[in-house]
């Protein structure tokens, strides 16, 4: 759980670096950063603590990856933001994303195998789809197109990359998840599962 948080956050990383479009709630934080002050990765803490007291009205029971979620992911966010040195050239920004974009599938598939929780906004999304009836597919449309358009007004960066995440990660973070997904056999012993773990939210 923890290696795929940390990953994930160092993927976003990634996409910021090359700066050819971010992933929908990072053109939030990323605006939000513009706005404030603050690094991304600090945003990305307050917003997921924020998004989580909305788990209350909602009903949602957050557990240990949820809680997990709002911190390691920004911590490494902030802290690959600090390793990487800057990149300006389209032959290193295009790889950059490309790694970022996949990295970030890798990551999705091994904090969901882990099956310790959703993260804030996945529990959001699920939470909302319960209380209005809605599917999830409308949901997370409605929720990622205001958080992009929000975003995007206060200066987050959308662009070719953040198209390319919406269409890769779906398939990305399925075929990771059963490369990572295992499941417990009667006699104990661990063995690798087929399919995805029960309740897991695909990304896209």
């Amino acid at each position: 759980m923890y290696v795929g948080l940390a990953l994930y956050g160092a993927s976003s990383a990634l996409l910021v670096e090359a700066g050819l479009g971010l992933e929908p709630w990072n053109v939030l934080h990323q605006g939000l950063a513009e706005l404030t002050g603050l690094t991304i990765g600090v945003v990305s803490i307050f917003v997921g603590a924020a998004v989580l007291l909305l788990w209350i009205p909602l009903r949602q029971r957050p557990g240990l990856g949820t809680v997990s979620n709002v911190f390691v992911v920004g911590i490494a966010m902030d802290g690959t933001l600090a390793l990487v040195p800057d990149t300006h050239t389209l032959a290193v920004r295009v790889p950059l994303m490309l790694a970022g974009i996949v990295l970030n599938g890798l990551a999705t598939g091994l904090y969901i195998s882990a099956s310790f929780g959703p993260g804030p906004r996945d529990g959001l999304m699920t939470g909302l789809h319960r209380r209005t009836d809605r599917s999830i597919r409308v949901v997370r449309t409605v929720l990622e197109v205001a958080v992009v358009a929000t975003g995007f007004v206060l200066g987050g960066t959308v662009g070719i990359g953040t198209v390319l995440y919406a269409v890769a990660i779906g398939p990305l973070a399925q075929l990771f998840l059963r490369v990572f997904a295992v499941r417990r056999a009667p006699t104990g012993s661990t063995v690798v599962a087929t399919g995805q773990p029960e309740g897991a939210i695909l990304p896209g």
